[in-house]
C-alpha cells in the first residue's frame, strides 16, 4: 500500500477501531470532521456528537464489542473496508459470542478525517435472526421466501 494521507488516515481509523474502547470516544473527534455523516440500516445522522452517541450506545446494549478488519480498499481519498463485528447479547445469552458481516464505505476530507461513514449489513440475517423469538419467525419468514 502506497502511503498517502488517505491511507495513514485509513490505517489509524482501522487500529482505533479494532480496539475501541468506551473511554476511547471522545477520541472520535481526531478521525472525524465535525460535521461527518453516518448512516447504518438503523441509524442516520450528522455531526460528530451524534456519531458519539451511536458508539456510546453500541457499549451501553452489547458486552465486548468489537470490530475486526478482514479487508480494505483505498482509492484516492475513499475506502471500502470489510469487517467482522464480534459481541454478545447483554440481554439474551451472555455466554454465546455473535458475529455481524459488513461493510463500511468511508470518504476523507484533505484533512484525512472521515466526512462519510455509510455501514452496509444485513440486519435481518446477521442480527434480527440470531434474538430469542424474533430469529425464529425471521427464518421461518427466510425459507418461505426462498420456497
Amino acid at each position: 500500500m502506497n502511503a498517502t494521507p488517505t491511507n495513514d488516515a485509513v490505517e489509524r481509523l482501522v487500529q482505533f477501531f479494532e480496539e475501541l474502547q468506551p473511554q476511547d470516544l471522545p477520541r472520535l473527534a481526531q478521525m472525524y470532521a465535525q460535521d461527518a455523516r453516518f448512516k447504518d440500516p438503523f441509524n442516520e445522522v450528522q455531526g460528530l456528537p451524534a456519531i458519539e452517541r451511536i458508539f456510546a450506545h453500541m457499549f451501553e446494549a452489547l458486552d465486548s464489542p468489537h470490530f475486526i478488519v478482514t479487508e480494505r480498499i483505498v482509492q484516492n481519498n475513499r475506502c471500502f473496508l470489510v469487517w467482522d463485528f464480534r459481541f454478545r447479547f447483554k440481554r439474551f445469552d451472555t455466554a454465546t459470542w455473535q458475529t455481524v458481516r459488513g461493510g463500511t464505505h468511508l470518504v476523507f476530507n484533505d484533512a484525512g478525517l472521515v466526512t462519510l461513514h455509510r455501514d452496509y449489513w444485513d440486519a435481518a440475517e446477521e442480527l434480527y435472526e440470531k434474538l430469542p423469538l424474533v430469529g425464529g419467525l425471521m427464518r421461518w419468514l427466510k425459507r418461505r421466501a426462498n420456497s
